[in-house]
């Protein structure tokens, strides 16, 4: 694993409610030198930083419903379309918890499915906040979303009452497979922490201290017979 492979599956992220311009701004610096994936921002953003990352390869990925998931279904489909409108090249939804517990699983489905449809191929991650679900709705929420049409499942938006686990990530990649790609975001603080999401399915990384999570990166770890299990 090369710090180039490593930072191309690094989502950036900035999504506090105090973030300000110039936060942002460093932000986007930060990938573009760094070579991540996307940055991670909350909608009113979005416009900013597809101007700010024009011509370089890093995407701008948009929360939707974030982070408590409890706005209604046309507001979620009505602020991914404005996103994507606004320069975002992904989504994040967060799932809307409370009716997924309360025993309405196909108005979850029909939600993700709708989000899905509205952006006509943006790729769309669908977030469970796994700290507030039972295994068996953790595979319900999976299953729908390889169904929907998402383009990945992911652990957590960080304000939940955890962040990603390694057992979450695994049940995830168990469940959809090769199907979708699985983030694992929340609580992802060292390069270490990375390696054991990888390990353990991960395809994607949500964190907001990419540049560190690199820079503490072993001299050695791309060399043949480094950290073998990391998958790719």
């Amino acid at each position: 694993m090369t710090q180039v492979q490593l930072a191309k599956m690094i989502d950036h992220t900035q999504v506090r409610a105090y973030a300000t311009e110039e936060d942002i701004r460093e932000l986007c610096a930060e990938a573009k030198a760094y070579g991540f994936a996307t940055v991670t921002v909350n909608p009113a953003w979005t416009s900013f930083c597809a101007k700010q990352l024009s011509g370089s390869d890093v995407g701008v990925s948009a929360c939707v419903g974030f982070p408590l998931g409890a706005s209604t279904a046309h507001i979620k489909v009505e602020e991914a379309r404005d996103a994507v409108r606004s320069g975002a090249t992904e989504i994040e939804m967060v799932i809307n918890i409370g009716a997924l517990k309360s025993g309405y699983p196909t108005f979850v489905y029909q939600e993700i499915a709708a989000v899905v449809k509205a952006v006509q191929g943006i790729p769309v991650k669908v977030v469970l906040e796994c700290s507030f679900l039972t295994e068996e709705e953790k595979v319900d929420v999976c299953k729908m979303s390889m169904k929907a049409g998402a383009a990945y499942v992911m652990t957590a938006t960080g304000y939940g009452h955890g962040g990603a686990t390694p057992e979450d990530v695994g049940l995830m990649r168990q469940v959809v497979g090769d199907a979708l790609g699985v983030k694992a975001a929340g609580g992802i603080r060292t390069y270490m922490d990375a390696v054991i999401m990888i390990e353990s399915g991960a395809s994607r990384i949500g964190t907001s201290v990419g540049p560190q999570l690199l820079d503490d990166m072993p001299k050695d770890a791309g060399h043949p017979g480094a950290y073998r299990k990391v998958r790719f």
